[in-house]
């Protein structure tokens, strides 16, 4: 089961029948992503294996996750929108039960490139990692 938010986005994209409006909702979430600052710009932040620049940070605030994110292609950066705005506000727990199947759900997969779904597969597995450290740290 998805959590609530990510529930809605996929559900929004299901609607949308055809790609060329699945693209336009992806880059209407790249233009609401709240900027990322630049300091958080590092190596570790870094989304490996993605042919574009994305850079993911991960903030714990009263047991909850709260997420940045910003890519240079406007694409990439509607697919981190997505997932922010879908995962923002969970437990770690509760992200690290999310599996990326949804993405299918949402008839994305079909209309992005390979290096795209590969791309996002990389973003969600980072989002996870940085979940998963919070995880660990909060029952240490």
């Amino acid at each position: 089961m998805l959590p609530p938010n990510l529930e809605r986005i996929v559900d929004r994209l299901k609607r949308r029948t055809d790609p060329k409006q699945k693209y336009e909702q992806l880059l209407a979430y790249a233009k609401k992503l709240e900027p990322m600052p630049e300091e958080a710009k590092i190596p570790e932040n870094k989304v490996q294996g993605c042919v574009s620049q994305v850079y993911i940070t991960a903030d714990l605030k009263d047991g909850k996750l709260w997420y940045k994110g910003d890519s240079d292609a406007q694409l990439v950066k509607g697919l981190v929108a997505l997932l922010v705005e879908g995962l923002n506000g969970l437990t770690p727990g509760e992200i690290l039960q999310v599996t990326p199947d949804f993405i299918e759900e949402t008839g994305l997969k079909v209309s992005l490139t390979p290096s795209r779904a590969n791309g996002f597969y990389n973003i969600f597995q980072l989002m996870k990692k940085k979940a998963l450290g919070f995880e660990l740290g909060m029952s240490a």
